[in-house]
């Protein structure tokens, strides 16, 4: 089973903001010769590397709601220009909406265990649904 983390998506208020910004990453490496990968650095370290690359997906914090997942490709642990040890997520191309899932704010990321990952739109209903409607009837409980 895999494991999966999550993190607030902080400055994007829509997941088209999201995608913007993964497609913008993506040109960005095509145009250096690279593959069309997006990545996130962060400081801590995950322990459960091996756990997370069976299959794991980074799940995005939209406006206090899950609403979106990337799968994991890579964990590389480095060290930065000051000294500080970080590390850098290597996010697959495709932005995959997920059913909304309410969420408190935090800081960093969690993991996030397959049981308690919300499920992908594609096929289960909702998805033809504005994202507005569809936070609304997740508030109310209705999806």
């Amino acid at each position: 089973m895999a494991l999966h983390l999550i993190k607030l998506c902080v400055g994007a208020d829509s997941i088209e903001d999201l995608r913007e910004w993964v497609s913008e990453r993506a040109l960005s490496a095509i145009a250096a010769g690279l593959e069309p990968h997006s990545a996130h650095v962060t400081r801590m370290v995950p322990k459960r590397i091996e756990e997370i690359l069976e299959g794991g997906s980074l799940y995005w914090v939209i406006k206090g709601q899950v609403q979106a997942r990337q799968r994991i490709l890579d964990i590389t642990p480095f060290t930065d220009h000051e000294g500080i040890g970080r590390c850098r997520l290597v996010l697959g191309p495709e932005v995959v909406e997920t059913a909304f899932q309410p969420r408190r704010p935090f800081q960093g990321w969690r993991y996030l265990v397959e049981k308690e990952a919300p499920v992908d739109l594609a096929g289960s209903g909702g998805a033809e649904l504005p994202a507005e409607l569809r936070r609304e009837l997740a508030e109310l409980g209705l999806l």
